[in-house]
């Protein structure tokens, strides 16, 4: 049997794309490519991102089509070219070209007010005039929405590139991502571990961060899925480690601090920093009430050899500014808005010493290949 282009159309169109349920051919999705060479039959189909995820059950649909409307001894499995109209999403470790420094926020355990430090320390960085981006990567968890007082917002999508990118929320000349602008507020996130994961490269790799200095992740308490994703798709220039004085705390950070120097991770320590140092109370700025215990993260940072990059005492203010969507950070003159200007001080000291003396950090491979 003689075979031409319409009769391989005619097959396509009794296939229905998923996504629509319209079939391929009035879908535009099939392309003007078709080639015929005796048996063999080659074309493309089009689809709008190259991670569509029915790719794949669409192919075999097509190809069953023609061999059963067409025939049998069709050549045409594997012939089938997949085009897509969105260009491809870069490739870990290509990610952020712009981006000159990525800096991880993370703690040990939950309650020792990491989000906090995260939030003040980019709005320290941003008023010393550095470029500056915020991801929210606490994906179970998220609370920098309410430290900024954006939760009703919704960042819009632009073609970019020939990619359909996220705009970033920006507040207080920060750029801010966070999963709490696309779920409703009031509702707990229960995902499975893959799906928190893909919506966390998502906002990380189809967003349009552009140029920034500095962009800080404040990432969940512990240790995690979603610290693996992190540093399997992003080169991480360095992590910052918070925790409390109290022993509890202390023990934990331990491990946070060991999560990244292990020789699979392989992340510098930029530093540790003491949040709930001491207590001052707004009317008595002189005096320190150490509640939780005192200097611990500084004997933690001596034993470990690792550089103590700051300690955030506990005032009231700094509850009313999370609360209002205030950071603490952003009067430079108050007891904390100067501890978060020293913290950012001393982060961008270290940065730089960091980048001198160390090579690039690379990102964890998902799978090494081994050679026989």
């Amino acid at each position: 049997m003689a075979l031409y282009p319409k009769l391989i159309t005619d097959a396509l169109s009794k296939v229905r794309y998923p996504g629509n349920g319209k079939d391929l051919v009035s879908a535009g999705m099939v392309e003007d490519d078709i080639r015929i060479d005796g048996n063999k039959v080659s074309f493309s189909l089009i689809f709008e991102k190259p991670n569509d995820p029915f790719i794949k059950s669409v192919v075999k649909a097509a190809e069953t089509a023609i061999l059963t409307y067409v025939g049998e001894d069709v050549d045409i499995k594997g012939n089938i070219n997949i085009k897509s109209r969105q260009a491809q999403r870069p490739e870990p470790g290509k990610l952020l070209p712009q981006v000159k420094n990525v800096i991880a926020v993370s703690s040990g355990k939950g309650g020792v007010g990491k989000s906090t430090v995260a939030a003040n320390l980019a709005v320290a960085l941003a008023q010393q005039g550095y470029k500056v981006g915020l991801l929210d990567a606490d994906i179970f968890g998220p609370s920098v929405p309410k430290m900024f007082d954006v939760e009703d917002a919704r960042p819009y999508v632009e073609q970019i590139g020939g990619r359909d990118l996220i705009l970033p929320v920006e507040k207080y000349g920060i750029k801010i991502l966070s999963i709490g602008f696309f779920v409703d507020k009031d509702s707990a996130i229960i995902w499975r571990g893959g799906m928190a994961s893909n919506a966390l490269k998502q906002l990380i790799a189809d967003a349009d961060w552009g140029e920034l200095d500095y962009f800080i992740l404040d990432l969940p308490p512990g240790t995690s899925d979603i610290h693996l994703t992190i540093v399997q798709t992003l080169a991480i220039t360095g992590a910052i480690v918070v925790t409390t004085p109290q022993e509890v705390a202390l023990a934990d950070a331990r491990k946070g601090i060991d999560m990244f120097t292990n020789e699979k991770v392989n992340v510098p320590v930029l530093g540790l920093v003491e949040n709930m140092a001491w207590f001052t109370p707004a009317e008595l700025p002189e005096n320190k009430y150490y509640l939780f215990g005192k200097e611990g993260g500084k004997r933690l940072s001596k034993e470990l050899n690792i550089a103590l990059l700051g300690q955030i005492p506990i005032v009231q203010s700094i509850c009313e500014g999370g609360d209002s969507g205030k950071p603490v950070a952003l009067d430079p003159q108050s007891i904390t808005g100067m501890a978060f200007a020293d913290l950012a001080r001393s982060v961008v000291e270290a940065t730089d010493i960091r980048n001198k003396t160390q090579k690039p950090t690379q990102i964890v491979e998902t799978h090494k290949t081994v050679k026989p």
